[in-house]
């Protein structure tokens, strides 16, 4: 049933904009009763969170094959993780609709992606650091977690604002990352 209601909410979100969708367009979609939604979500902010979530595990499986397919180069294993996040982005309807089809004022996909992103980054932190764990790397703990942030967050920027094409934001993203894993910088202090 969750998926149901996931898959229906997603689709009128692309077909309509998250802004006009109702939990009562959602049941009527799945053939259930609003109630039955509700139930399952509770309010449409959790049924947001839910989509985005469900989105997310989407391109966290594309940093996994990423980083797999590179078992030896953890830095040719982000510089692909990056590539594909954004070209599966640049194709991807429901990310576009919650950007574009998002009124502001009725804007919990959007939240989801910017102001209230903490859930989606660490989740996206948790993926890239367990990939570089397999690494024996020269860097403090400290070291890779601010590297790890830093490229989980640039990835985010790009998804919502491209700057370049995936493949140029992949290697931009690829050398600062050979650089931050390097060890003769000095690591930053604790915080």
């Amino acid at each position: 049933m969750r998926t149901q209601i996931l898959d229906a909410a997603a689709s009128l979100t692309v077909k309509q904009g998250w802004a006009t969708l109702t939990m009562a367009r959602v049941a009527a979609a799945v053939g259930v009763s609003r109630q039955t939604v509700y139930n399952e979500f509770g309010a449409k902010p959790a049924l947001a969170q839910a989509i985005v979530m469900r989105e997310l595990d989407r391109f966290l499986r594309k940093v996994v094959a990423a980083f797999d397919a590179h078992p030896d180069d953890p830095v040719e294993g982000i510089r692909s993780a990056v590539y594909d996040v954004l070209v599966f982005a640049e194709h991807n309807d429901l990310l576009h609709a919650a950007l574009t089809k998002t009124d502001r004022s009725d804007n919990d996909l959007l939240a989801l992606l910017t102001n209230d992103s903490a859930p989606l980054l660490d989740s996206a932190k948790r993926v890239v650091a367990a990939a570089l764990s397999r690494h024996r790397l020269p860097v403090s703990s400290v070291q890779l977690e601010v590297c790890i942030d830093l490229v989980v967050r640039s990835i985010l920027s790009h998804v919502v604002v491209p700057s370049g094409t995936p493949r140029e934001i992949a290697d931009g993203i690829a050398w600062a990352s050979s650089q931050l894993l390097r060890a003769d910088h000095p690591a930053p202090a604790a915080g």
